[in-house]
């Protein structure tokens, strides 16, 4: 392993003991903040993601219209995607995030602070990630994939204001200003948020931390004999990756992805330790154990079907203005929305 793939997976050890910690204290977590906003009629939380959406996008263009990391080998920026496949991959997310209480990082945050439940979660959606992404699964999505994708001349939101006239660089400033600025004022439109600087603080954080794993996989990594994959922040495939290295280690390589998993836990259990959070807790019934189950296997097969996660997507996708990002999102929060409101919506049993 040469010096520059060392530096890599520090630089994701630290990113994930980092998000770890904020997680842990602010709550950070698309499913609470959802939860928060529709069926407890409190704001904060869904504000504290939208700042953090606002300064993933802002400082993640900024590096790349500086030059220092190209997007354009992300995932997320492919001229062939599925439309379909994307926005149902992000219904079956969103849905079954919460049927399970929390996403993947969130489950990873609370199994730090002693939650015994987030293990089943974890092991499950890593199961379903891999049959989906290599498994039984695999060649369903893939026909899916091929039978409904499209490419486009136009991948992003940059790229298709560009086809009206602005350069690339106007274009990309235009679009990330639109875009973070309207999330600002809608974060900061909420009383109890702007008196929350705990929260403000989180959503600062989450975001910069979104565009250091740019920084840290496109910059420090772009070694030109051992490139390491250009991405940051996402949780699906990762802890995929995570138990398969815990089981095969042997013949398997470190990654960011892995590095950041282990450090979402390493800074939630020193963060519950030192402040006194860390406690044991179980199921409360096998019809609870059964649900949250189920929905670590929709996030699993939906995740790695959009792309992403709440995170992957919701942030570090949207950070690159990928259209695709915005088709999963959608799928993501209208899944969320029909699991908290309406004729389907999954009926609490315990808070976590």
């Amino acid at each position: 392993m040469d010096s520059s793939t060392q530096l890599v997976i520090l630089a994701g050890l630290v990113i994930g003991l980092i998000y770890g910690a904020v997680g842990l204290l602010s709550g950070f977590c698309l499913m609470s903040s959802m939860r928060g906003w529709l069926a407890e009629g409190d704001g904060r939380l869904v504000r504290t993601f939208a700042m953090a959406m606002a300064v993933a996008v802002a400082a993640s263009q900024f590096l790349a219209g500086s030059g220092m990391v190209d997007l354009g080998k992300s995932i997320y920026l492919q001229q062939s995607f599925s439309v379909p496949v994307l926005f149902l991959g992000g219904l079956l997310f969103g849905y079954g995030m919460v049927l399970s209480n929390g996403c993947g990082s969130r489950a990873l945050v609370l199994l730090g602070r002693g939650n015994l439940r987030s293990s089943v979660v974890v092991i499950v959606l890593a199961i379903a990630a891999q049959m989906t992404l290599k498994g039984l699964i695999a060649p369903a999505r893939i026909a899916l994939v091929q039978a409904s994708q499209t490419t486009v001349n136009a991948n992003s939101l940059p790229s298709l204001l560009a086809t009206l006239g602005p350069g690339e660089a106007v274009s990309r400033a235009l679009s990330a200003a639109a875009i973070a600025v309207t999330l600002i004022l809608f974060a900061f439109a909420h009383p109890a948020f702007r008196r929350s600087p705990g929260q403000i603080a989180a959503g600062v954080v989450v975001g910069l931390l979104v565009a250091s794993g740019w920084f840290v996989t496109g910059y420090l990594g772009a070694d030109d004999f051992n490139p390491v994959p250009v991405t940051s922040l996402t949780f699906v495939a990762p802890i995929a990756d995570s138990l398969q290295y815990v089981m095969l280690s042997t013949g398997l390589t470190l990654n960011f992805g892995i590095a950041t998993v282990a450090g979402v836990l390493a800074g939630s259990l020193v963060t519950a330790l030192a402040t006194g959070r860390f406690h044991l807790e179980g199921y409360s019934s096998p019809r609870h154990m059964l649900r949250s189950a189920g929905g670590a296997a929709l996030m699993g097969t939906g995740g790695v079907m959009a792309f992403g996660c709440s995170i992957g997507q919701g942030l570090t996708g949207v950070s690159t203005l990928a259209l695709g990002s915005f088709v999963a999102v959608a799928g993501i929060l209208l899944g969320t929305t029909a699991g908290l409101r309406g004729a389907l919506r999954v009926q609490p049993l315990a808070v976590a």
